[in-house]
């Protein structure tokens, strides 16, 4: 049996054709730049993390989902409601609050087709 505990779960992620617009997409909702090499940026949003990288693979994109839990679920959604992101990010959806079997989420889909879901915390 390993004795060693994981830390964190920090995914690459597509940006897209546009990683600029991406970066921007995600610093808006909330992301800060840790740090930068290359084609790769580091970006945190309390204790969730993920690398953005330079990459466009529509069909990962589209077949990658990502959970991420929040501290105030309704808060959060009237941050991002007001944001109009997908009147300002081309390609992005996002939907309200909605109750699933498995919880309430808020379901946002990223400028490069990635599909996050945000939950209310335990």
């Amino acid at each position: 049996m390993i004795k060693t505990q994981a830390t964190a779960l920090v995914p690459f992620l597509p940006s897209g054709p546009d990683f600029a617009l991406a970066l921007r997409f995600f610093e808006t909702i909330g992301f800060v730049r840790k740090w930068e090499s290359g084609d790769c940026v580091g970006l945190g949003f309390g204790g969730a993390s993920f690398i953005l990288q330079k990459y466009d693979s529509k069909e990962w994109a589209e077949n990658q989902m990502v959970v991420i839990e929040v501290k105030d679920l309704e808060g959060y959604w009237q941050e991002l409601d007001a944001l109009k992101l997908a009147e300002n990010f081309a390609g992005t959806k996002i939907k309200a609050p909605t109750d699933f079997p498995w919880g309430r989420e808020i379901h946002l889909i990223d400028p490069a087709g990635v599909c996050w879901h945000v939950r209310q915390a335990a």
